[in-house]
């Protein structure tokens, strides 16, 4: 059996997916985008929040309270490719796919639960 210290640091040495996913409400196909170190992960979380009324996106929060967990579904929408690079910056990497993406999928309004910041 492996010592606590070996799991540790198998822990560390692990490859989690990092990228963008989306929280698509079902019923009317409003979006809610969000990016993650760790995307396999990233719904329990949300869910968490979700669940105990503690989402920081009122709207989100106020049709999850309508419509419950089976009215959404969690999609992973991009896979950040990590550079081979060991001095890359990965989350500022990881924050510009999600810009990217947002800019695509524009989920303002009517198509999402964000607020278009103005063009100053």
């Amino acid at each position: 059996m492996s010592s606590k210290k070996e799991l540790k640091q198998q822990f560390k040495e692990m490859e989690f997916r990092k990228g963008v996913y989306q929280l698509r409400n079902i019923h009317n196909n409003k979006l809610f985008i969000g990016s993650s170190m760790d995307v396999d992960r990233a719904w329990n979380s949300l869910r968490v929040q979700l669940m105990s009324g503690n989402h920081a996106n009122t709207a989100l929060q106020q049709d999850w309270n309508t419509y419950g967990e089976a009215g959404f579904a969690y999609e992973i929408v991009e896979i950040l490719k990590v550079p081979s690079d060991p001095q890359a910056d990965i989350k500022a990497a990881l924050k510009t796919l999600e810009t990217l993406v947002m800019m695509e999928l524009t989920p303002y309004a009517d198509k999402g639960y964000h607020v278009q910041k103005s063009q100053a």
